[in-house]
């Protein structure tokens, strides 16, 4: 057979097929679709990703169901999803520590850049600085003088190395020149339950968690990690103005693993954004102090290109080391 031949039998094979592509295309979703969540229950990023989903069952008539996969400072649940196949069937709902393990651990067993692609930023919660009453800690500079008196004594839990909770508390120490000890935990949940029980002295957390504590004298606000003073919390002081402009938050949103179909990721994006447009998840985020974040594939590339800089920089001053 000659090749112009064989070229000219292949290109109509190639074009017959075109239908049935389109229509396998069409089909997705056609089973159950896995969010892998690398916190445990109970913090934001599990709560925005229990909310959406409801949302996007619904869109795309199909059950979405949250896979909690804890540990590691989230390495182990994106990990997850970077092997999975990319069938359009497995997202990770990834957040800022997605981003900062990238130049905190040597050895990442995945590549943050060519493994997963990103497919929509969600949401955002601003960072309150909160001690247990117990500690006597009312200001910052009440911290600066307990931790100046009694060096490596007073502790800050994170939800995990490499979160935000965990880097703003290294930022405190190198704006403040503390020495306090970072008790890392696997997700919010945990971190906040002994914050509460007074085993850590204090705590860089989602606002949306803490207000309530707050609010009934369970814990003390020092601050808020914000520029201005937040709209969620105007009463609460800023960090800025004691005199530290630490500015820290939790965000999240989905990633697929690398491969997934470009019209998957697309659809993905468009029901996700619709969902956060949506009246029931904006009256969640509205009293949960949660800013939405939606947007395309591309602003979130360019978002977590954004993070990886940031955190970058603060790693690298900070001199911090996390065998992967």
């Amino acid at each position: 057979m000659s090749t112009r031949r064989r070229t000219l039998l292949q290109g109509a094979a190639a074009f017959a097929a075109l239908p049935l592509l389109a229509r396998a295309q069409g089909t997705w979703p056609n089973k159950p679709i896995r969010v892998i969540v690398p916190f445990t229950p109970g913090g934001t990023t599990d709560f925005v990703a229990r909310l959406v989903g409801v949302e996007l069952s619904k869109t795309l008539g199909q059950p979405v169901i949250v896979d909690n996969k804890p540990g590691a400072g989230t390495v182990i649940g994106v990990d997850a999803a970077a092997k999975a196949a990319p069938d359009g069937y497995t997202f990770v709902c990834a957040a800022n520590s997605f981003t900062a393990n990238q130049t905190l651990i040597r050895k990442l067993p995945y590549d943050t850049q060519k493994d997963l692609r990103p497919v929509a930023l969600m949401g955002m919660s601003e960072h309150v600085l909160a001690t247990h009453p117990a500690s006597d800690l009312k200001t910052l500079a009440d911290l600066r003088n307990a931790a100046k008196a009694k060096p490596g004594t007073l502790s800050f839990a994170s939800f995990g190395n490499g979160t935000s909770a965990h880097l703003s508390g290294e930022m405190l120490k190198l704006q403040m020149g503390l020495d306090i000890v970072h008790v890392p935990y696997k997700g919010q949940g945990p971190a906040l339950t002994d914050l509460l029980g007074g085993q850590v002295t204090m705590m860089f957390g989602n606002w949306p968690e803490f207000r309530s504590h707050i609010q009934n004298g369970k814990l003390v606000a020092l601050g808020m990690a914000t520029a201005q003073r937040s709209q969620y919390a105007p009463v609460i002081p800023t960090l800025a103005e004691q005199g530290v402009p630490i500015e820290s938050n939790s965000w999240n949103g989905l990633l697929a693993p690398a491969g997934t179909p470009d019209a998957v990721v697309q659809r993905m994006n468009a029901e996700v954004n619709r969902a956060l447009a949506g009246p029931v998840v904006t009256e969640a985020f509205h009293k949960g102090g949660i800013a939405s974040l939606s947007g395309t594939p591309e602003r979130f590339a360019a978002f977590i290109q954004g993070e990886i800089a940031k955190y970058g920089d603060v790693i690298r001053k900070a001199n911090i080391q996390v065998e992967g």
